[in-house]
């Protein structure tokens, strides 16, 4: 039965693996044996962290600004010239906007929709090559995008970009599913409230609030969102494809 949640030796890349449900996933997988490259915006902090998580197995750093396509190339190129064949993707480099409805502008509209959805498809269009040379029908190769509760219930606050991306992201899942199957799967977690520099601060003003409002009266911790990233990555998830997973403690479900 352990071998059914193994992703020992599988080879993966995580998009904004330096913080938050990024280094969750990163962490999480280097613990269970896999090789795994981390990518985010800030070559130090990407390399800082990528050198701690080597002290607990194979992790490297490949900084990279997905925000452009141009971006989202050069890092397919770079990882598929070390990994020409690469077995899972996790895009979860994404940004977040909030602010009243008549200060909501364009650029701030654009900056999240370049990150949080157009990187999503161009970074697995450019990885699809190296996904299929690792997967086939039998053990598919694997894409997570990281989607949000926020794109499946309306939030609190007034980040109308980021929901919409979001549930633009779980939607281009789907299609995604569609079009790489059967030799690549490819879902979506919705994180609910986690600790990270995204989250911090909002659950500094309503972190109690939140937790006990959540059905599991809590705040998501590590370990439930690399839980769920390996299930899915794994054998146990091989007949999973075009989900979206809820990871929130029932808030999104239930509320």
């Amino acid at each position: 039965m352990s071998d059914l949640f193994s992703i020992a030796g599988k080879t993966a890349l995580v998009t904004g693996g330096s913080r938050g449900i990024g280094k969750m996933i990163a962490e999480g997988f280097v613990e269970a044996d896999a090789k795994v490259y981390i990518s985010s915006r800030k070559k130090d902090v990407c390399d800082a962290v990528a050198a701690e998580l080597s002290e607990k197995g194979e992790c490297f750093s490949v900084p990279a600004d997905l925000s452009t396509e141009d971006e989202c190339r050069r890092l397919a190129r770079e990882i598929t010239d070390r990994e020409p064949k690469v077995d899972i993707l996790v895009n979860n480099a994404g940004a977040t906007w909030g602010a009243p409805l008549e200060e909501h502008d364009e650029r701030s509209f654009e900056r999240v929709l370049a990150l949080n959805v157009k990187a999503v498809f161009h970074l697995t269009k450019f990885m699809t090559p190296a996904l299929r040379a690792a997967g086939t029908a039998k053990e598919p190769a694997r894409v997570i995008n990281i989607g949000s509760i926020d794109g499946i219930h309306v939030p609190m606050m007034e980040t109308f970009s980021y929901s919409a991306s979001k549930a633009a992201v779980h939607h281009l899942t789907r299609h995604l599913a569609k079009r790489l199957a059967p030799e690549v799967t490819v879902n979506a977690i919705a994180p609910g409230p986690f600790e990270s520099k995204m989250m911090a601060a909002t659950l500094e003003a309503f972190g109690e609030q939140i937790a006990a409002s959540a059905p599991l009266k809590r705040i998501g911790r590590p370990s439930d969102m690399a839980g769920a990233a390996i299930f899915l990555a794994s054998e146990a998830g091989a007949y999973i494809t075009g989900a979206v997973l809820p990871v929130d403690g029932g808030i999104a479900a239930l509320h």
